[in-house]
């Protein structure tokens, strides 16, 4: 599907042995107790996905958008939980990795390679809610340095990531766009972290509040100059963001999908000696399912080629494929949940998690609202905040 040459085939084939040996067998536990997934993190860092983006010259694997969605919708079809780490930390190691400010840049993502770091996004606050681009923090110039405080909501791996790629308005903005991307660390004075995350879905993210309360932020800190942070924001977080959280929404698709085949192929009826594969509207069903998900990564595969060869629709590429994404995942893991009966809600199969999963999407930002009126303002030709 997403036109992967023969290394990056080899790379996905060694990601699924890693998948299927130390992701797969922890799913279910993740989710039913609500607890991070340390030893699929694990996994992923000591077989170097944690670089898979990062290039040769600091220990990764120098991948592509592409197999950057390719490895995600492989580790989602198992575990969503894991996915949406792994899609957080490289959409933060990205902008690390295009920051032409932050010190110590080399050794971070050489540790990022090596499976010592975990990263990921702390951008909304409480105050501007889903909105994650207008954060209402701001820095404060102190001495050499700043201070600031702010309550980040849903940071995913609050508890257990070595950095925060964070939001701040730059001192003296007099709007939330004049916003400074930096690097905040949890352990840093001032630093107070949520006591976890018991949601519907995703239930082993590890999503919580970050407050930074008076913390010192230096100039080495800084992922961008002074005010100029929106454009990381929206041209290199988001877009790898999107992209990532597409692939997750098609991982689920895939897999509910598999669980439905499976299901309607080995359950049936002893009275006629028939399979639920015989009705036709369970068919029907099923043929739904396969169609909205196969059309969802037709056209993240197409946004994925557009970002490796950027043109002016890129933009709009980006923000269709995270849509049609997460909406073809609600609607197709209700679907297979309707194809399936007592047995996906009884919990004897991974739909009932899938479902579950899947609805993330729709809340998480940008959200379905957002990404539609984003759509809407860039098909006529308006500034995509105004």
């Amino acid at each position: 599907m997403y036109a992967l040459n023969s290394e990056q085939t080899s790379i996905l084939r060694n990601l699924s042995e890693v998948v299927q040996k130390s992701i797969l067998p922890h799913a279910n536990e993740t989710d039913a107790s609500a607890t991070f997934p340390k030893a699929s993190i694990q996994a992923l860092a000591d077989a170097g996905y944690f670089g898979l983006t990062l290039p040769n010259d600091v220990g990764g694997m120098a991948q592509p958008p592409r197999m950057f969605v390719a490895a995600v919708e492989e580790i989602a079809q198992a575990c969503a939980s894991t996915a949406m780490i792994y899609v957080m930390h490289v959409s933060g190691t990205q902008g690390i990795a295009t920051s032409s400010t932050v010190g110590d840049r080399k050794s971070l993502l050489s540790d990022i390679a090596a499976g010592k770091h975990l990263t990921t996004l702390a951008f909304s606050e409480r105050g501007s809610r889903s909105q994650f681009w207008a954060p209402m923090s701001q820095l404060t110039p102190v001495g050499n340095g700043f201070t600031t405080d702010a309550f980040k909501s849903w940071v995913t791996s609050a508890s257990h990531a070595q950095s925060y790629v964070s939001s701040v308005q730059k001192p003296g903005a007099e709007s939330p766009m004049e916003v400074t991307l930096y690097l905040a660390r949890p352990d840093a004075v001032g630093v107070e972290i949520g006591s976890g995350f018991n949601g519907l879905g995703l239930r082993g993210n590890n999503s919580t509040s970050v407050r930074f309360n008076n913390m010192a932020v230096t100039e080495r800190d800084l992922l961008t100059k002074q005010g100029e942070g929106a454009s990381m924001m929206l041209e290199v977080l988001l877009p790898w963001f999107a992209i990532g959280t597409a692939a997750m929404a098609n991982g689920l698709c895939r897999a509910a999908v598999a669980a439905t085949t499976s299901h309607l192929c080995s359950a049936g009826f002893e009275n006629t000696n028939s399979q639920l594969r015989d009705l036709p509207n369970l068919q029907s069903r099923l043929a739904e399912m396969s169609v909205r998900t196969e059309q969802s990564r037709a056209l993240l595969a197409h946004t994925v080629a557009e970002m490796e060869n950027p043109t002016a629709m890129t933009p709009l590429y980006v923000l269709q494929s995270r849509l049609a994404a997460i909406e073809a995942a609600v609607d197709v893991t209700d679907l297979a949940m309707k194809a399936c009966g007592g047995a996906a809600f009884s919990k004897h199969l991974s739909i009932e998690r899938n479902f579950r999963d899947a609805r993330a999407g729709w809340v998480m930002a940008p959200t379905s609202d957002h990404l539609r009126e984003f759509v809407g303002r860039a098909l006529t030709g308006l500034p995509l905040f105004g």
